[in-house]
């Protein structure tokens, strides 16, 4: 209430410079939402397109196999070592729980 008329027109000023600031960071963000778009869909037009007749091909659906086999292989081997660190990490639990009190079970 005890705001001068210059005060208020001071504070009117201030807040479209701020209105103009948020709005250029927000055109910003857009600009840049944009280009990942446009980027995306560069990707999708640069991608090699799918041959329906490449699912009828042995020789593609063999390498596809291969590939499958080798990721497989990889994946079972991953779980061969997370077995093993498991199992290594009860036993180091059992060793360093018979010492102390055993855990109540119910």
């Amino acid at each position: 209430m005890g705001e001068t008329a210059q005060e208020k027109s001071e504070k009117k000023d201030k807040h479209p410079k701020e209105d103009k600031h948020k709005d250029a960071e927000h055109a910003k963000e857009e600009k840049k939402e944009d280009k990942s778009k446009d980027k995306k869909k560069k990707d999708k037009e640069c991608k090699k397109e799918k041959n329906p007749e490449d699912k009828k091909d042995p020789q593609k659906l063999r390498q596809k196999l291969e590939k499958v086999d080798a990721k497989m292989q990889a994946l079972v081997a991953k779980r061969e070592e997370i077995l093993k660190s498991i199992q290594e990490a009860e036993q180091k639990a059992k060793v360093s729980g018979g010492e102390a009190a055993p855990a109540a079970t119910s």
